[in-house]
């Protein structure tokens, strides 16, 4: 823990702001000072207490200045995704609780609005700020108040539909949006040099601006150009800056007001940007180039390895080890390699993912087979109705997204792949509570939102060679749309290679036999939790228990479920999802309709959302953890 005496040792200026308005008594001078400090302050903790690093550096110039000429938290800051607002927590009244991020009961690694006035609006997925930040700039003119509002959005993330959807709205409605584009690898360019620094610089300028709306207003009068609303008005400016600058662009074909490229790490030059931009009334984008990692030569040098690097040495940049060579490998890598013998056995395989390649590790069939293989960017929705459009044409998709990403694409599934029966397999990742990300990021809810579709099969295994088998099942012929869910992390098993076989669909399993009269039924990885709860009571009461793997939600095996139902007094359902609607809304409803009386206890995610921790502290929380599941046993017997 970073005690404050250490705060005040080596960050003497962070050390004096509490909140941002103690950052606008400094001078501007002392700006750039701020900023080394912060960087300091983020590599130290985040090398003992691994968060995301490489966004968060590289956003540090722009998070000072926008503290530093807005009155926050009266003006609304909106993050996109919230990897780049770590400098935004610790200036906003939570640098002494740094050290707790992302941990249970700490603070959130994402900005949340239920922990500071300054987080404005969740920030966990890619691509909603702008729409947000609309919302709020328009309720500011509706209500009268006096509200900058500004949208921080990734160069990423701008590339999602829902942003492009808020641009075409903003240009529509009466509002004073500011758009920052922090952009890190676009290729949005112009050219540079004196000249081009100079001519951008005018155009955010008062005496620019003033300038162009005095030549406006004289045109007008002479009958030069008609005056029929603001279209006219945002034409006239962007066709007077393309004149000026040589420079067009899609924002301003929108008739969004476009400033930059500028540096984005010259703290001074983006306060005096600012200050010159965020009075002028309509919708604004500020266009600034960084650098992910800035500050910090390995995350510079290597940006998506230290997206989020884990612990390391902070002097020298050495990473911690991630694995030793005894242990399992992790759910997506054995993904990505049973992918991969797929497709060389199946030309019609092909695989996509939406901006998660290493994520997913698709990158394996991107080495692999570069071809055949689709990263569409932050377009879940996009990727799905691709996906369908693939499958139509006889090839046969793997879409690897992660568990909580999918919801976005909830429609397209249904629309584009469910109604016409299309053979593609969802491979959905991070299925279940993921730990230290926290609320946004829990694959929670994909069992029931995925069940209640007509045609869909949904499956989970609970080791490597389940997860390589259903792969292999799910692309043979005769299968429409299959879903298979897995966890973040290790799997259990050393020896992950299997020689992969069908599992027949709707069928689940006995893994170990009893005649208890409590009967555990569960599905996917948690049910190993399962497994050792039943070997714990067994050798605290002799009494041993019978444990079903059901490895299938949709179809559910009612074959298996009768028979277990026929020899129990209580059925105990275990899953690593929302409790609504999943495997034990599924049990219950079969239960009802055969007028059973055994007696059923569910146990998952409840009614609730879950903040971050460990996933074992997270497990322990919702009951099914090793212990707890054992615990709901004997309560049983």
């Amino acid at each position: 823990m970073t005690t404050n005496a250490y705060i005040q040792e080596h960050y003497p200026l962070l050390a004096a702001i509490d909140t941002p308005a103690d950052l606008r008594r400094l001078p501007e001078e002392q700006l750039p000072a701020v900023c080394q400090e912060l960087r300091e302050m983020m590599i130290h903790e985040l090398s003992q207490n691994p968060g995301h690093f490489a966004s968060s550096m590289g956003a540090v110039e722009i998070v000072v200045a926008l503290h530093y000429v807005l009155d926050t938290p009266n003006d609304r800051i909106v993050w996109d995704v919230g990897h780049q607002a770590y400098a935004h927590k610790i200036l906003t009244g939570r640098r002494d609780r740094f050290a707790d991020n992302r941990k249970m009961g700490g603070l959130s690694g994402f900005p949340n609005p239920m922990e500071s006035d300054y987080d404005t609006f969740i920030a966990g997925h890619a691509s909603n700020s702008i729409s947000a930040a609309l919302g709020m700039s328009m309720a500011a003119e509706l209500q009268g108040t006096d509200r900058k509002v500004v949208a921080v959005i990734g160069d990423a993330s701008i590339s999602g539909g829902l942003a492009f959807e808020g641009l075409n709205n903003a240009s529509n409605n009466k509002n004073n949006l500011l758009i920052i584009l922090n952009d890190n690898d676009m290729s949005i360019d112009r050219p540079v040099g004196a000249l081009g620094r100079y001519m951008t610089e005018m155009t955010a300028s008062k005496g620019y601006n003033d300038f162009r709306n005095k030549a406006y207003q004289r045109l007008r009068r002479g009958g030069v150009i008609g005056d029929s609303g603001k279209g006219i008005v945002l034409r006239f400016n962007n066709a007077m800056k393309s004149l000026l600058t040589g420079q067009q662009n899609i924002f301003e074909g929108l008739n969004i007001r476009y400033f930059g490229p500028f540096d984005g790490h010259d703290v001074l030059r983006l306060v005096k940007l600012l200050r010159d931009v965020k009075d002028m009334t309509g919708p604004k984008l500020v266009h600034l180039h960084t650098k992910k990692g800035k500050g910090y030569a390995p995350a510079e040098d290597d940006p998506a390895t230290w997206h989020a690097p884990g612990r390391f040495d902070e002097v020298t940049g050495e990473r911690a080890k991630s694995r030793a060579e005894y242990e399992p490998l992790k759910y997506q890598d054995v993904f990505g390699r049973t992918l991969v013998e797929l497709a060389n056995a199946n030309p019609a395989i092909v695989g996509i993912t939406a901006a998660m390649p290493s994520g997913t590790s698709m990158s394996v069939m991107q080495q692999a087979h570069p071809t055949r293989t689709f990263d569409v960017g932050i377009s879940e929705g996009h990727a799905v109705t691709f996906a369908g459009g693939l499958a139509k044409e006889g090839l046969h998709p793997f879409v690897a997204i992660y568990s909580s990403f999918l919801q976005r694409a909830y429609d397209h599934i249904i629309h584009d792949v469910a109604i016409a029966g299309l053979p593609v397999t969802f491979c959905i990742d991070r299925a279940g509570l993921v730990g230290e990300d926290g609320v946004t990021h829990h694959g929670a809810f994909d069992l029931s939102y995925l069940r209640c579709i007509p045609g869909m099969v949904i499956a989970a295994p609970i080791n490597e060679h389940d997860l390589r088998n259903l792969m292999y099942t799910s692309q043979l012929p005769g299968h429409g749309p299959f879903a298979i869910r897995y966890p973040r992390g290790r799997g259990v098993l050393v020896d992950w290679e299997n020689e992969m076989r069908e599992l027949p669909v709707g069928r689940g399993r006995l893994l170990s036999d009893g005649d208890a009269p409590v009967v555990l039924l569960s599905i996917g990885h948690i049910g190993n939790n399962a497994a050792r709860a039943v070997t714990l009571v067994k050798a605290e009461t002799g009494v041993a228990v019978p444990h079903y793997d059901m490895i299938y939600l949709k179809p559910l095996d009612t074959a298996l479920l009768a028979q277990a139902a026929a020899r129990a007094r209580v059925l105990v359902t275990v899953e690593d999802g929302t409790i609504t609607g999943g495997l034990g809304s599924a049990v219950a409803e079969w239960l009802e309709e055969h007028s059973s009386t055994c007696r059923l206890i569910r146990l998952g995610i409840g009614d609730q959302f879950i903040d971050q921790g460990t996933p074992a502290q997270q497990h322990h929380l919702c009951g099914i953890d090793t212990e707890s599941i054992a615990r709901t046993i004997k309560s049983c017997l």
